[in-house]
């Protein structure tokens, strides 16, 4: 493809990606000095988050299990995944594109992304400026990177995944015949997304141009708000109109470190703090950031700098994270060549270098509506952010629903701002999982509970999960109620090929009466000749 010449030819959407395949395996790698032509993985909550060309070809996938891979290539090497080692190994690719193309934006550790202009005039073509940058970044960092051009953000990513430049107003021709799955990028990690993508693919829409070709007041009528923006990515557009307001100077925050900061700890506590302190100044003013801008003073003068971007508004726990994963780039390599800082930061400074409003991207059934909510959620997070700091990450949890077959082990406990990632995957098929309802309370540890028959007797299970006799009395919490009904049970046969870790019993749903006449329906268990409680229900 040819692509204009003349700086002045190329439009201001028209943007340079520079794209590292498989980055997280190939930060993984060069951390642990492992050789390229050995096959590796990058695992997070037990499934293949990206593998290398190497493992690929001895037939693993991204979200095969981690058991599965490594039956597939027995020596796999695994790593975890860790986004802190990604931005911190990534620094210096970002550093080498930088010297080439002033003005990068970080997407994510992997992907960056900058203006056209300057290189196409600089170089002369696009066809150029993808060759200079490839050979500048191997040959400074040893990194193999694909450039890409097109109009916007998500269709230059994609060009950059396949190493080719789409000349300006061209791009909606480029995207047309791409599958939709390209909708979803892994490395983005947006479950709407997935979802979106596996509903329109059952609906026909097998590629980007069938989608784009269905009318916008269409799709928002049937899919709402998140199916819009990515209408838009579909059809070529920017996920969010040109027009954005430019950030006030005031709405900048900075901090004095005292004492520098010259330890990666120290210097993620600073950047929690002064995060929350963006996002309060920024929801103040209805605002939110989808640009950041990091800026870090050395003690001997030195000023570093990098504009972090970002699709959707940041959170104080993105902000802080783009802020930590900077600075833990910027002083590690100090340490590690003489191209990084030669002293510890005692200055930092976030300038919020594009905003939008706070409720442009919420939609509210009622005027008014989204606002409040958007509003109500900033105070929430804010309060959740604040306790952290005072008592630790892990005094505030949220629960994460999976995969599972009793109530207790799809239930997992993370600290607020962490990933949200099960502990085992909810749609794969689960024999014997508990129907719905589910509990509206569960316990972690079942409690005792006694389950009796019109004598008073025990009410055994068999070992073909029947009741021996009809339930009669339950009594729970020094409380007696009269069984007005119930449901089961249902057999539970679980781990049987581990001795150790074996349980064999059944569930029951129980519904009893109090002699008030208040009703409470339970979930029990039944193993090791004894009935207890897992759940209650509301």
């Amino acid at each position: 493809m040819t692509v204009p010449h003349s700086a002045e030819e190329v439009n201001p959407l028209y943007t340079l990606a520079v794209w590292c395949p498989d980055w997280p395996v190939v930060a993984a790698a060069a951390e642990a000095s492992l050789p390229p032509q050995l096959p590796a993985a990058v695992v997070g909550a037990g499934e293949v988050v990206t593998c290398s060309a190497v493992a690929r070809a001895e037939g693993v996938r991204r979200g095969m299990r981690r058991r599965a891979a490594q039956g597939q290539c027995p020596e796999l090497a695994v790593f975890e995944y860790d986004e802190v080692r990604d931005a911190r190994l990534f620094e210096p690719v970002a550093t080498a594109v930088e010297e080439l193309a002033p003005g990068i934006e970080v997407v994510r550790p992997g992907l960056v992304v900058v203006a056209a202009k300057g290189p196409v005039g600089y170089f002369g073509s696009a066809e150029s400026a993808a060759e200079r940058l490839v050979d500048h970044i191997a040959v400074h960092t040893g990194v193999e990177a694909q450039v890409g051009f097109a109009d916007g953000l998500f269709a230059s990513t994609l060009a950059a995944h396949r190493g080719v430049v789409v000349p300006p107003g061209r791009t909606r021709d480029f995207l047309a015949p791409l599958g939709i799955h390209e909708l979803d990028q892994p490395a983005e990690r947006r479950e709407d997304r997935a979802a979106l993508v596996d509903l329109l693919r059952r609906l026909g829409l097998r590629t980007l141009g069938a989608f784009a070709a269905v009318p916008e007041r269409d799709v928002a009528t049937r899919f709402g708000r998140a199916a819009v923006l990515a209408h838009r990515l579909a059809a070529g557009l920017e996920e969010r109109p040109r027009s954005r307001r430019q950030p006030p100077p005031e709405l900048s925050v900075t901090r004095e470190l005292d004492p520098p900061v010259d330890r990666v700890d120290a210097a993620a506590f600073a950047a929690k703090a002064l995060a929350e302190r963006l996002h309060a100044h920024l929801a103040d003013r209805g605002l939110a950031c989808t640009r950041l801008g990091i800026r870090a003073t050395t003690e001997n003068g030195e000023e570093l700098h990098r504009v972090w971007r970002c699709a959707e508004p940041l959170t104080p726990q993105g902000i802080a994270d783009r802020v930590r994963w900077q600075l833990d780039g910027w002083l590690t390599r100090g340490r590690l060549d003489r191209t990084g800082p030669t002293a510890a930061i005692h200055l930092l400074r976030l300038d919020p270098e594009e905003v939008v409003d706070a409720t442009a991207l919420q939609l509210g059934l009622w005027p008014g509506a989204g606002r409040d909510q958007g509003e109500a959620a900033e105070r929430a997070a804010r309060a959740m952010v604040h306790v952290q700091g005072l008592l630790g990450p892990d005094a505030v949890l949220t629960p994460v629903l999976g995969g599972g077959r009793g109530p207790v082990e799809r239930v997992r406990l993370v600290p607020w701002g962490d990933e949200r990632v099960p502990a085992a995957d909810p749609d794969q098929p689960w024999p014997g999982q508990l129907p719905a309802p589910s509990p509206a309370t569960v316990f972690a540890e079942p409690g005792p509970v006694a389950l009796l028959d019109s004598s008073g007797a025990d009410v055994v299970v068999t070992g073909y999960a029947e009741l021996v006799v009809r339930p009669h009395r339950i009594v729970h919490g020094g409380r007696t109620r009269q069984v007005v009904a119930w449901s089961g049970p249902w057999p539970v046969d679980e781990r049987w090929w581990d001795a150790e870790n074996a349980m064999r019993g059944a569930r029951l749903q129980v519904l009893g009466a109090a002699a008030d006449g208040e009703e409470q329906a339970f979930l029990l268990i039944r193993a090791g000749g004894k009935w207890a409680v897992e759940g209650v229900y509301d």
